[in-house]
């Protein structure tokens, strides 16, 4: 979809035809984009059906509103849920207190209807205009006010505005947008704006957060860490529902906590934040938490603590250790209760053998199982929902490595 046939989905008519394709079966899809084409131009037939269908798969990020909303491929994909953009648009004006903002990369305008609503006075810079486009319809559909959206033709603008809109913020957010490559390179994610200048930017202006991916996150925490980016406060990693959405580097946090105002804010900080639930955990300096054999309790921690390398803080707070040195599983003979892994009890510590296990299946009459792994490459088909034995009972069966070889702990998982 390009620019000219978005803009005729804006239109009174564009929007009679969205009404018509939006109850669309899939059945009928053929027969009636066969119609429409008949009384509208073909390029508004074939959005309007990927609007419907990108539509659908966006519910999962942003509910019920999804309907209201416009996307693109790469937008949706790349798109923050809901619940972190509101998570991360409070959290701004909490370290900051700000009224001003500006934001590079529009994304599909999400981020900024959270900022505008904050409420912030928000200008907006992106390269693509189709994505200053559809930010524009999005953050209007949602009833938001943004101040202004700016297209930067080429990267070398980014300089120039940066001074005459961002840099005249009282704080930042640069979404580094990750789109498909350019000119024919589909292949290749490009991301924009560049690192190195967006860095530069909240660095001018003081404070503010640059969000990144979630993938490119963990090199980007060794920097800091080597003190290659300084004057980065803390790293973030957030989950929604189990899944790392994104990463953000904040900068400029208040140099002292405000519940112990006595003791300085550390730089460097690595956190994981779990939604939607709001817990956070962050670093502590603790050594790597030991090896010891599986307990009675198996924790699973949350993505996010994954990422930001957090085990041995959940393993402080749930008195355990690992399972093995290569795998982030958790283990301890006691319940403890935590918002940042999900926690089973073990009842059998199997090698890997899928002929023991099964025989064990029938033996318990297990006939639900649940499967999960991490550590090993393959699942056999064994093991999938079609392959257990009929029986009342249920079980989770978790296929790992335990000091060096591979096990199947059969067990349940706890509220």
């Amino acid at each position: 979809m390009d620019l000219h046939t978005f803009e005729g989905l804006l239109t009174e008519r564009g929007q009679v035809l969205l009404a018509a394709v939006s109850g669309l079966d899939p059945a009928d899809e053929v027969a009636m984009t066969a119609r429409l084409r008949g009384e509208y131009p073909a390029e508004w037939v074939s959005a309007a059906v990927e609007q419907v269908r990108l539509r659908r798969r966006a519910v999962t990020k942003f509910g019920a509103e999804a309907s209201r909303m416009y996307f693109t491929p790469d937008g949706l994909e790349h798109s923050s849920p809901r619940a972190v953009a509101a998570y991360r648009g409070v959290r701004i004006m909490d370290e900051f207190g700000i009224v001003n903002a500006g934001a590079v990369g529009c994304g599909v305008g999400g981020d900024a209807f959270e900022m505008a609503r904050a409420p912030m006075v928000t200008v907006l810079v992106d390269q693509d205009p189709l994505a200053c486009a559809v930010a524009q319809a999005n953050v209007r559909a949602l009833g938001g006010i943004v101040a202004e959206f700016v297209l930067a033709r080429q990267c070398a603008d980014l300089a120039e505005m940066a001074q005459e809109t961002v840099g005249c913020s009282e704080s930042v957010f640069i979404n580094l947008v990750q789109r498909s490559g350019r000119d024919g390179d589909v292949g290749s994610p490009a991301y924009w704006p560049p690192l190195e200048w967006a860095l530069d930017v909240v660095r001018e202006v003081g404070t503010g957060a640059v969000k990144v991916a979630s993938d490119i996150a963990r090199d980007i925490a060794r920097d800091i860490a080597r003190e290659a980016i300084p004057d980065c406060s803390e790293t973030e990693w957030i989950s929604y529902r189990g899944q790392v959405t994104e990463a953000v580097l904040w900068f400029g946090l208040s140099e002292h906590d405000a519940n112990w105002p006595d003791t300085p804010v550390p730089h460097g900080v690595r956190r994981a934040t779990v939604l939607p639930g709001g817990a956070s955990l962050t670093s502590r300096g603790l050594p790597a938490p030991a090896v010891r054999p599986v307990g009675r309790y198996l924790y699973e921690p949350d993505n996010a603590v994954v990422r930001a390398g957090l085990l041995a803080e959940v393993a402080q707070d749930v008195g355990g250790g690992l399972i093995d040195e290569t795998v982030a599983h958790l283990t301890a003979d006691t319940l403890h209760a935590t918002a940042f892994a999900t926690a089973y009890e073990i009842t059998d510590v199997l090698p890997y053998d899928v002929e023991k296990l099964q025989a064990l299946l029938r033996e318990r009459g297990i006939g639900e199982l649940s499967v999960k792994e991490r550590g090993v490459a393959v699942v056999p088909d064994e093991l999938s929902p079609c392959g257990t034995t009929p029986g009342p009972n249920t079980a989770t069966v978790i296929l790992t490595r335990a000091a060096g070889a591979p096990v199947m702990l059969l067990g349940h998982p706890i509220g």
